[in-house]
């Protein structure tokens, strides 16, 4: 018999399944199989034991079992987004071998097309009209909204029909799980006003549609402690309701894509001097990780299981290399011929010995990194590589050349490439909200050239101490950002 663990977030490992009992056999195959919600943004690490089960217990229910009573035979563990040729085999003739086989769910590739419009929304904003936009949350065990989808802003619109939004059904939980839609009326300080909401499943709203009914949507007003809802005049109408099977991203990895990891780091000298302990550049002697560091491993730590090699071109930005001008894009292990290092431990190695070789300078400029990334995305495309590329950019301040890491962005916005931003330190982030879309509107080169994809997430890394969960909301878009690219240049996984 097999028992599987899942790791918790504590390292202790939980039982989460058990096989049926194959009797009398060396070579034993199970069919019991076991679902497990696999997430991008998290390490999982799965532990298999496996027991030989006495045959006095052959007629006990397996969960009745006490594994104390059983004996051993070994056991096994792997991360959930290992891929067979990335598991070392450590087989000999003397130890047992366990094949695990893992497939997914056919439900989860049913995405649900919805084109949504309101009808007589109120007018938040004295001189014009609301600029609205939805947000689709998704309600969690717990009672939490967790956002899964937004759409455009529509400016000056009191009955807007925005563009199609796509939701994967087992993204959501299933077609009955219950989903907050929520209107806002957009304000660039980041401050966005709820002009009203509603609660329904995909199940309710392709009613909707079908019955080409209006919902109404409400405001809760706090009266007391009981949150009373008002009704609203404005309605929410599902124009279009459609479902495909489309591609996942596990469909991409098991044809083979990658994603490629890059990491950027800020060496201006606002982070203050290396050698001093308030510096954000400071190497703890007793090991404890740095800002630079944590962000690096916690990124890094996720996205290596998707890059066969394992070689990760590494950068650094704003500073002076000895003998030299200033540069805003050096190879982090100092080699004037190539920027790639071997594993997370490599990044880790050449980011320290890089603290002790350059000048910390100035100012802080993003495009010369953007446009080195674009540089080799564009590159593995004309060779029509199964790649897809992932630029990690820490960095502790403001950015100088706005404009310029517009221009690159927008540029960057057609090749198979996503941009992390982690800030670090107490700097003002303000200007980093603009990049990520998400915040806002889509960005504008200073062509007029609006970029054809969001490809960039930001988060500042003071919000990050309290636990991983902000690089998992950093991580967490990755495969839709993924998914977009392929599905705008038609690529499938097979092809």
């Amino acid at each position: 018999m097999v028992v599987v663990y899942i790791q918790e977030r504590d390292g202790a490992f939980t039982e989460v399944f058990r096989t049926e009992v194959v009797l009398n056999s060396l070579n034993p195959t199970w069919i019991t199989k076991y679902t497990i919600t696999y997430q991008f943004e998290i390490v999982q690490i799965l532990l298999f034991r496996v027991f030989d089960i006495d045959t006095q217990f052959h007629n006990v229910e397996v969960k009745m079992l006490k594994l104390e009573e059983q004996q051993s035979l070994g056991e096994a563990s792997c991360a959930l987004s290992e891929r067979e040729e990335s598991v070392p085999s450590t087989h000999s003739q003397h130890q047992g071998k366990l094949t695990v086989h893992a497939e997914e769910c056919f439900s989860s590739k049913t995405t649900a097309e919805m084109t949504l419009k309101c009808l007589n929304l109120e007018s938040k904003d004295l001189f014009s009209k609301s600029d609205p936009f939805l947000v689709i949350s998704k309600v969690v065990e717990s009672g939490m909204s967790i956002p899964v989808c937004k759409t455009e802003v529509s400016k000056n619109d009191l009955n807007p029909t925005w563009k199609p939004v796509f939701l994967n059904i087992q993204q959501v939980g299933s077609k009955d799980s219950p989903l907050v839609i929520e209107c806002f009326n957009f304000n660039s300080n980041g401050k966005h006003d709820l002009i009203g909401k509603v609660q329904k499943s995909l199940a309710d709203l392709e009613k909707l549609h079908t019955g080409r009914e209006g919902e109404n949507l409400f405001l809760p007003t706090p009266v007391g402690h009981d949150n009373q809802n008002k009704a609203l005049k404005s309605k929410l109408f599902v124009e279009k309701y459609s479902e495909t099977v489309q591609y996942t991203f596990l469909d991409y990895l098991a044809a083979g894509f990658e994603l490629n990891f890059m990491v950027a780091i800020d060496f201006t000298a606002s982070n203050g001097n290396p050698r001093l302990p308030d510096s954000l550049h400071y190497i703890d002697p007793s090991g404890r990780l740095n800002a630079y560091q944590k962000a690096i491993y916690e990124v890094g730590e996720v996205l290596q299981f998707y890059d066969a090699d394992k070689r990760f071109p590494a950068w650094g930005f704003g500073a002076r290399p000895i003998d030299g001008p200033v540069s805003h894009c050096f190879n982090l292990n100092g080699s004037s011929n190539y920027c790639e290092v071997e594993g997370i431990g490599g990044i880790m190695m050449a980011y320290t010995s890089a603290l002790f070789n350059v000048s910390l300078a100035g100012p802080t400029l993003f495009g010369h990194v953007i446009n080195r990334a674009a540089m080799i995305a564009s590159q593995s495309l004309a060779n029509d590589a199964k790649k897809y590329f992932v630029l990690l950019i820490i960095t502790d301040g403001v950015i100088t050349d706005l404009q310029e890491t517009k221009d690159a962005l927008v540029k960057a916005s057609d090749l198979p490439l996503s941009i992390l931003i982690v800030g670090v330190g107490g700097a003002d982030f303000k200007e980093m909200e603009i990049l990520d879309a998400d915040k806002g509107e889509r960005l504008e080169s200073s062509t007029g050239r609006v970029a054809s994809r969001d490809i960039v997430q930001f988060v500042p890394f003071r919000d990050v101490q309290n636990g991983p969960s902000v690089v998992q909301e950093l991580l967490a878009e990755l495969p839709s950002q993924f998914l977009a690219y392929m599905r705008s240049r038609e690529i499938k996984p097979c092809s």
